[in-house]
């Protein structure tokens, strides 16, 4: 590195300081030798494709199709998923999978098809391989969902890790969604999609990819059906999409497109068939049901980078009390910390967490702590010290322990990947649950070391444990998050086995829903970081990820008073309801934008606790069933192609429909109703669906529609609770399951189901197996009867 190398590289990471960009420019030259010296050059390389079919082996479920140069195993498993791997991939090893793979449905067999193919024929998906390895996807009519073009790989002549790629076909009319979180949706529109982890290292808007989280799963909805697709690849790839376009007239039609190109790993995939939530059921079921969050998370959370001292969290707490403001968390960011080393408290400025965190869980506020992985290499650290005695840390191909630049300085990183670290890591939380810390928030886990040119990130060369196979940072980079996740799931499930884990991180990977959520990481402020908001929960739900949410404000900047109560009003309705802002940025506190928008921002506040037994029992529907609590409008009519293109609306369970205003200055707004009668929650105002309808949305509220029919569990005056009864359109029922809250420990609530009918003038709700009214313990409160019979 030349002088003019050196200027350029600080002037990039001035933000972290003169002396820390030194050593930050001499870690990414670090990284680079390292991995000119770690990674084999590639070389020539030789190109394959699979050549015509050979000989097939049937097997329980499917079979292995053998052609000229590759092989194919194809399995239908019991739920109907369906596997495919080629060259000897099987479904395991995967960090995705939640345990061994399904087994095999042994309905389903390997016969011939026409023009010497072969096919499986399932319950629910029929599967045909052409002679040449061209894989369709069929519905049980018989309707393509998906075509596989035959794969190709380029193998280094002198060995090494293949690069590969994978053309497929859908529908004309088809519809992208998924790839993990993405501030460019929901709906993904034609361009490419990296999948590799990414710190953007600035407030990220609509434009910016890749994110904290990418994931190579898609959500492909057409016409003829829905299907969900999954890569199980964690090396860095991209994904090209094109939408179909449909002939007009005599015109033929133009397929839609994806072609996804991996840098190594297998080539195997999962595909599921079906309705919208019968695809996230058997998501879920692959890869683990969703973490249940504590109820106290599920409520409204406010965090700082710059709370500064003990007093200050004080403070700002008791002006939530003062102010009758609903609070259920505070978080504190790495200025808590001494020196910003993990695992540390400065004493100057927080004299005595314990007694602070025991003051406010007497106001009903827990404390939620960040968590770093990178630890700072000072010997006199003792986290570094024991880690370094447990051999916990990466290191790279010559034995050297891998560093990096984060907040505290020259850091190392442990290897999660390895079950014996991620239980010594596991175990630190004791030191956080000690100062009084109910939840952990991971952070920087990309893993993010700040780089001034190239990747800010780990050498592509540093080796990890991968469970005891071993290999290097080409693919354990991808699931560095997610095995950090799980190291603190676990970790403090273990210290407090009575109660649930709360722990949400920046960036995870496939399977990641198993130790908690996400949230939107540190998106720009304005109105385009706000759309880009909502975006990020609705794809991530539709990858299998229920909670998340956005900083409300974003994370940057200084929002005008109208663009902080719409993101505090959309967060309102979202699973992860928090306000965090830089330590460079204005105040995220309601009063903070005057009079006016602190009683706005009131009336969402008591709104969501209102509706907390509601988002309670969506929790506990997203454990059982993988569906996500944010869902786009067309969850359950994904034909209705109206509905397909809504990315400014979202349904809350299957009762709310809430619309909020993403543009500044708007007082009505359009809805896209899906089918069946709506009911504006405020003024209980009548519409019908389907339909483009206009609806008031005044600066006091969003909208929110209700379905008819729909019992929404809220919270009633007196904090017990009520069913809230939309009543059915005339000559139809409704109803709704239920969820009593059995508190934060691992007791299975039971699921009660509602029903509700006309009989008469009234509208009678009854609970699902017995014979009479509602009991007294559930009071109903019956809204919408200005449009019933006879009124």
């Amino acid at each position: 590195m030349d002088g003019r190398d050196l200027v350029r590289s600080v002037k990039a990471v001035g933000s972290v300081g003169t002396a820390q960009g030194v050593r930050t420019v001499r870690a990414a030259w670090r990284r680079r030798r390292a991995d000119a010296s770690g990674l084999p050059p590639r070389g020539a390389e030789r190109a394959r494709v699979p050549g015509q079919v050979r000989d097939v082996q049937p097997a329980p479920g499917g079979g292995t199709v053998r052609f000229g140069r590759a092989e194919l195993r194809i399995v239908v498993t019991l739920g109907g998923a369906v596997f495919w791997g080629w060259d000897g991939a099987g479904p395991e090893p995967s960090y995705a999978l939640a345990g061994p793979c399904p087994e095999p449905d042994p309905r389903a067999v390997l016969e011939p098809d026409k023009d010497g193919g072969w096919r499986v024929v399932a319950e629910r998906v029929t599967v045909v391989v052409s002679r040449h390895g061209a894989v369709e996807v069929l519905t049980p009519g018989g309707v393509m969902l998906r075509r596989d073009l035959p794969p190709r790989w380029w193998e280094p002549v002198g060995g090494g890790p293949a690069r590969w790629m994978q053309r497929s076909e859908v529908s004309a009319d088809a519809r992208f969604f998924g790839l993990g979180g993405r501030a460019s949706g929901p709906r993904l529109r034609d361009g490419s999609y990296r999948l590799w982890n990414t710190d953007p290292g600035r407030p990220f808007g609509p434009g910016d990819d890749p994110l904290y989280i990418t994931m190579p799963v898609q959500l492909v909805v057409a016409d003829a059906g829905t299907h969900l697709v999954f890569h199980d690849s964690s090396w860095d790839g991209t994904v090209t999409l094109r939408e179909g376009e449909e002939g007009a007239g005599s015109g033929h039609d133009r397929a839609g497109s994806c072609e996804l190109r991996m840098d190594g790993g297998p080539l195997r995939c999962w595909v599921v068939v079906g309705t919208p939530a019968r695809v996230l059921l058997a998501w879920s079921a692959l890869t683990g049901s969703p973490a249940l969050p504590p109820a106290w998370a599920l409520g409204h959370q406010h965090a700082r980078w710059g709370f500064g001292s003990e007093e200050e969290v004080r403070r700002i707490v008791e002006e939530y009390r003062r102010r009758e403001l609903p609070l259920d968390a505070v978080h504190l960011d790495i200025d808590h910390y001494d020196d910003h080393q993990v695992f540390t408290v400065d004493r100057d400025r927080f004299p005595d967490l314990p007694r602070l965190a025991e003051d406010l869980r007497e106001d009903g506020v827990r404390m939620v702590s960040i968590v770093d992985p990178a630890v700072k290499a000072d010997p006199g650290n003792a986290i570094y010290a024991d880690g370094s005695a447990e051999a916990a840390f990466i290191r790279d191909a010559s034995g050297r322990l891998v560093r990096g630049v984060v907040w505290a300085g020259e850091s190392v990183y442990p290897d999660f990947t390895d079950a014996r670290v991620r239980e010594w890591w596991g175990g630190l939380y004791e030191e956080r649950l000690k100062q009084g810390f109910s939840g952990f928030w991971h952070d920087m886990n990309e893993p993010t070391s700040f780089m001034s040119f190239g990747e800010s990130t780990l050498p592509r060369s540093a080796r990890h444990a991968l469970e005891g196979r071993g290999g290097d940072h080409r693919e354990a980079h991808n699931v560095y998050g997610l095995c950090m996740a799980r190291a603190g799931y676990e970790g403090v499930r273990a210290l407090v086995p009575e109660e649930r884990p709360f722990v949400f991180s920046r960036s995870g990977w496939a399977g990641m829903q198993r130790y908690g959520g996400t949230w939107s990481g540190d998106v720009a402020t304005g109105w385009a970081g706000l759309r880009a908001s909502l975006s990020l929960v609705l794809g991530l739900g539709l990858c299998g990820v229920p909670y998340s949410g956005p900083d409300v404000g974003g994370f940057d900047g200084f929002p005008s008073p109208e663009l902080y109560l719409r993101w505090f009003q959309l967060g309102a309705y979202l699973p992860l309801f928090r306000t965090h802002a830089s330590i460079r940025a204005g105040r995220r506190e309601p009063w903070e934008f005057g009079a006016e928008v602190l009683e706005h921002a009131r009336v969402a506040l008591l709104e969501r606790r209102r509706l907390l037994p509601y988002f309670v029992t969506l929790a506990h529907l997203a454990r059982r069933t993988g569906a996500p609590y944010v869902r786009p409008v067309w969850w359950g009519t994904p034909e209705d192609r109206a509905l397909r293109d809504c990315e400014d609306a979202f349904l809350l369970g299957d009762g709310l429909l809430v619309a909020p205003v993403l543009d500044p200055g708007t007082d009505r707004r359009a809805v896209r109703l899906p089918h069946g009668r709506w009911y504006d929650t405020v003024t209980e105002r009548v519409y019908e669906g389907p339909a483009r309808v206009v609806v008031e949305a005044p600066l006091s509220r969003v909208p929110v529609l209700a379905r008819a029919g729909s019992v929404v569990p809220v919270r009633g005056a007196d904090g017990g609770l009520e069913l809230e009864v939309w009543a059915p359109a005339p000559g139809r029922t409704g109803g709704g399951p239920v969820v009593a809250d059995a508190g934060d420990g691992w007791d299975e609530p039971e699921l009660e189901r509602y029903v509700a009918r006309w009989e008469g003038r009234r509208v009678v709700v009854r609970r699902e197996g017995d014979d009479g009214v509602c009991e007294p313990g559930r009071p109903v409160r019956v809204r919408g009867l200005a449009g019933a019979p006879g009124q």
